[in-house]
This record gives C-alpha cells, structure tokens and sequence, in this order.
C-alpha cells in the first residue's frame, strides 16, 4: 500500500534533487553560520536601554587619566551633557537670589529700627538759634536738654553750637530722643545714644581722601586773578603769597608776566570735594628769579618751607605786615605832611587797606605798648630781638593784646582804620633799629633758623621728591599745549 506523501513536501524534495550534492553543502554551511552569528547579537531591546541609560567615559577613567587631560588633580564636577553657559546662568540665578534675600533682610532690619528708635529730623542751625529752641522745636523738655547737655566729655561742645553746622534728632513713637548727632562738618561730628541713665556720647572723624593737584598760572594784571584762572581758591592764593612773602613784596614787584608752579592738595570724601589741603611745592618767578619752597616737617612734628637747600623761607620779620595792599605814602625824610602842609619826614611806610583789614605782627616779640596815642591814633609798639621795634598806627580797633604779651609773627595784632593824624584808612607802619628808623622796604631781613643738620638727610630726600614731579607735571602740561 502505497504511503501517502503531502504535495509540499513532494515538491520541495523533488526541488533539491535538482542541485548538486555540493551546492547544497554550501547553503547548509553557509546558513548554518548566519544562525550562530544571529544567536550572539543582544536583542532590540536590550540596545534601546543602552541608549535611554548613557553612561559617561569618564567615570571609568582613573583619576591620573583625568590628571592628564585637565591638568588638574580635582575631577571634573560637571557633566560633560550641560554646557557651560547652564551652569553660569543657574549660578547667577543663586546669586541674584541671595541678593534679593539679602536685601529684603536689610531692609527689614532698617524698618525694625525705625520703628524701635524712630525717623531722623535733620536741622540745620540759624543765627539766633540755641540749644532750648532748637530742642523745643522737636516737642522736647528742658530736662532732655540738661540731660543731653551734661553728658560726659561731649555734652559741653552743644553750648557751642554755630549756624551753618547741624543737629539730627532721633524720636521714637513715645516721643523720646533716642539719639542725637551734632555734624559740625563733614568730617567730624557727635554721636549721642541714650542708655538707661542719661546718654553716652562719641567723637565720629572721617579720614577725606588726598589727591595731589597740579596748578600754574602767569600774572598779566594780578595775582588774584591769576591765581583764580588757575582754579585756585582764595585761601591758596594767600597761602601761596604767605609762602614768597618775605622774598616778594606782592604790593609793588609783581609784573606782568610773573609766573607761579604748585602741588597741592585736594580733599575728597566719597567723591565729593571738600575743599583744599596744604601746598606741598611752589615755584613763583618774579621778575626772571625764581623761588622754590618745598613743605616740610621734621622729626618733631613741626611743619615749615624750605628753599631746595634747606634754608626757611621765612625771615625774622614780614616784610608787609597787611595783604595785598597799596602803598600811599613811601619812607621819605622829606615829606610834605598832608594834615600840617609842612614838611615833616615819613619815617614809616603808609598801606592803604580797606577799614577793618588785618593787620599783623611783623616778627615775634613781645608788646611795649597797646593803646591811644595822639598822633598815632590806635597804636600797637612790639619789641623784638636785636634792638628792633615795629610800629602799626591809626587803626580801627586794637585786638585787646596787654604789655609784655607775647606774640607771634603773622598774629593778628590790631585792623586797619584812620584814628590820629590820618585823612584816610590805612597802616602806618614803622621800623626802627637801636631807636633809628629804617626804611620798612629795603632794611635788610635777618634769615630764620634753617633746617636742622640731623634733619638735612631726610629733607634732601624730600625735598628732590618734590621737586621732581612739579617738573614732571609742568613739562607734562608744556606737552599737552
């Protein structure tokens, strides 16, 4: 009985027999080897998890490997999938956070003690006021005053309370002054702060900030004007004559074309300028010599100018004894007397100055006579060293100074008026050697004490330091023009 044979399989077999014996060997082989490569790839599923779970290559690395390529020992904290620009942002966004944290902080502290202490009053003091007015204004009683007023080592300093300075108070809800600041200037000022028995108060000084500033100006009709183009102040520009004072005689030998150099300084505080310091270099020429004075203080304390050489610019006497003034009548033995229409000799030399100007002491010395005399008027005799007295007539007022007082030169010793024998405000100055009286414009001006010889070494220093950079800044300018 013949087996029953299923048609596919008939056909496939019949196929087959077709090729030849080694060609199916071949495919046997052949397929064979793509079955045990199949079985040792990983599956489609286990690559998609590789590619959803990356790992990176340098946390296998070791830690010299990392070495290597960064140059540095600490392994890299970042990962290599964030770009730098991520991190700097969420780094700044940390910082503006904590600013803002900060802030509100701070602010929060300053409300608080607002609301414990109370707001600031500023007041700024007026001529006429006084410490009961001004306490009163705010609604405080006179035992607050007296409180406040005799406060230990500072109190006292509010009895001299002037206009222009100011006082901040500081009153909580009850009506209490918590604090009290009394700025008499920028730089300085009173701190007072209530305890439990009465207030305690403190010195508050402000250092200002020191710029050096270069100036330089030539005189075409005066120094005030020179001086003013060149930015100077008034106080500078009579520093800078008090400086030449004793080698220039600024009422008659100035001229046009006299020229002047300084350093000097600036005072600056939180940016704002408050005003001007010391001039630390000046030159001044005056009709083709030129003077330099270099400031210097010693190992003492004491402070001076000097010429480049060490001597003082100063000289025993002033060789005018008031500012910037005219002279009216010269020394002349010969004179006609305005008054007596005689002659009579003018043995002094007239300056003529608004009423009320200064007037100084010459040198030091001490007082032989302050008083009325009738010629003279008002008068003031000093008696110096060496035989020397100088004499100051026809002023206005007297600044109260006793026989035997000592003064010194440059005080202020009487103020310019026409008392006596006078037709107009102005100073009749005298200078009398051994009883002799000597011409106040020519008489020879015996030198100070120069620098000291165990100072020289230091000065010399100082001295070519300074020199120096005024060259500097002016051949600096000279390039610039």
């Amino acid at each position: 009985m013949n087996k029953a044979i299923p048609r596919g399989a008939t056909r496939i077999n019949q196929r087959l027999k077709q090729f030849p014996r080694r060609h199916l060997l071949l495919a046997s082989t052949i397929a064979a080897s793509i079955m045990g490569l199949m079985a040792l790839l990983p599956s489609g599923d286990v690559e998609a998890k590789r590619n959803e779970i990356p790992m990176p290559i340098d946390a296998f690395q070791s830690q010299e490997t990392t070495t290597e390529l960064t140059g540095s020992s600490t392994p890299s904290q970042s990962s290599p999938f964030i770009s730098n620009n991520d991190t700097d942002k969420s780094e700044s966004s940390i910082k503006e956070l904590e600013q803002e944290a900060e802030a509100k902080a701070l602010a929060k502290a300053a409300y608080d003690l607002e609301q414990r202490l109370g707001k600031w009053h500023h007041v700024t003091i007026k001529s006429g006021d006084n410490l009961s007015v001004l306490f009163n204004n705010q609604g405080l009683n006179a035992s607050v005053v007296y409180q406040v007023a005799n406060t230990p080592k500072y109190g006292e300093t509010l009895a001299r309370i002037r206009p222009g300075e100011s006082l901040e108070f500081r009153i909580n809800q009850e009506g209490i002054l918590t604090q009290l600041r009394y700025v008499k200037s920028k730089l300085e000022s009173i701190f007072f702060n209530r305890e439990d028995e009465g207030y305690r108060a403190e010195l508050v000084t402000l250092s200002p900030e020191i710029r050096p500033t270069y100036a330089n100006g030539t005189i075409e009709s005066s120094l005030f004007l020179a001086s003013q183009k060149a930015g100077l102040s008034q106080n500078l520009t009579m520093e800078l004559a008090g400086i030449f004072g004793w080698d220039i005689d600024f009422v008659q030998d100035i001229r046009s074309g006299d020229s002047f150099n300084l350093l000097y300084e600036e005072k600056y505080l939180e940016g704002e300028k408050l005003g001007d310091g010391n001039i630390l270099v000046a030159s001044f020429t005056n009709q083709g010599q030129t003077y330099t004075a270099i400031r210097y203080t010693d190992s003492n304390g004491d402070t001076d100018y000097y010429t480049p050489d060490g001597k003082s610019m100063k000289k025993a006497f002033l060789r005018t004894p008031v500012d910037f003034t005219r002279i009216s009548s010269r020394f002349n033995p010969n004179r006609l007397h305005p008054v007596f229409k005689t002659k009579r000799p003018h043995r002094g030399v007239d300056y003529a100055a608004p009423m009320n100007t200064p007037i100084k002491a010459a040198g030091d010395g001490r007082v032989q006579f302050s008083g009325w005399q009738n010629g003279f008027g008002n008068v003031v005799f000093i008696q110096h060293p060496n035989n020397v007295v100088t004499v100051y007539a026809h002023a206005n007022k007297l600044a109260g100074l006793k026989k035997g007082q000592k003064v010194r030169q440059g005080q202020t010793i009487a103020y310019v008026g026409q008392t006596g024998w006078a037709t107009g405000p102005h100073l009749h100055y005298e200078f009398r050697v051994n009883g002799v009286h000597r011409n106040p414009m020519t008489v020879k001006l015996p030198d100070a004490a120069p620098i000291a010889k165990s100072e020289m070494a230091s000065f010399k220093k100082r001295s070519e330091l300074m020199i120096a950079r005024l060259e500097k800044q002016s051949e600096t300018l000279l390039a610039t023009q």
